[in-house]
């Protein structure tokens, strides 16, 4: 991986960054009917496909415990996993829905919810290690999905993998020099990037049928 210690795989009272634990206390003073703790993986622990987003969102993850769960983004992703049989239902509406992943984990470059939604490049370093914990639960000949260039180059970083050799580009497959691992990129599934077309339905159901071809065999 990168060389660190080994961890655990999540944390829920983690609070190394100082800015995102701050901001978690006044948004649970807000809102405490949230979550507003750092959002575990969800999903299978032995999938062979991970998809990896950015952070939770203030009234989806962060509200609800569960990635994408309460937010636009969610809308298309679990639309297009449940498409590619990857998921038990089409729409994801709590942690408590009964909805399950198949074959399929997805979890975050960083864990807690960020001011305006965008984590220092500092908070995504310190993140980095309870990503390279999962990423070593996916199994040899896997697939892992980055939802934009902050989750690809957080991944490649718990890879241990320089970004500059591999490059994000929307719908690039990147074959990873261990394990058998296939890297595919995505923008993310973001309210900004669907509105403005930036990220068609199309194209991200492309990407996750490169997945589901690539992980064809027993499935």
């Amino acid at each position: 991986m990168n060389g660190a210690v080994a961890v655990k795989l999540f944390d829920e009272t983690c609070v190394r960054c100082a800015r995102l634990a701050d901001f978690l206390r006044e948004v649970r003073a807000a809102h405490p009917d949230y979550h507003a703790r750092p959002v575990p993986p969800f999903g299978d622990a032995r999938a062979r496909l991970l998809v990896v987003g950015l952070a939770p969102g203030m009234h989806g993850a962060n509200a609800s415990g569960r990635p994408f769960t309460g937010d636009h983004a969610g809308i298309l992703l679990y639309a297009t996993l449940h498409r590619f049989g990857f998921a038990t239902r089409p729409v994801s509406l709590h942690a408590a829905d009964g909805l399950e992943l198949v074959d399929c984990r997805i979890n975050n470059a960083v864990k807690c919810l960020p001011p305006a939604n965008k984590p220092t490049p500092a908070e995504v370093r310190t993140c980095n290690d309870y990503l390279a914990a999962d990423l070593a639960r996916v199994p040899a000949g896997g697939v892992v999905v980055a939802l934009g260039q902050v989750a690809h180059a957080a991944t490649l970083r718990a890879l241990g993998l320089r970004e500059r050799d591999w490059r994000f580009a929307h719908g690039a497959r990147h074959a990873l020099p261990m394990r058998e691992l296939t890297l595919l990129d995505s923008y993310h599934c973001s309210r900004y990037n669907t509105q403005t077309r930036r990220l068609t339905t199309g194209m991200f159901e492309a990407v996750f049928a490169t997945a589901a071809e690539l992980l064809g065999a027993g499935r």
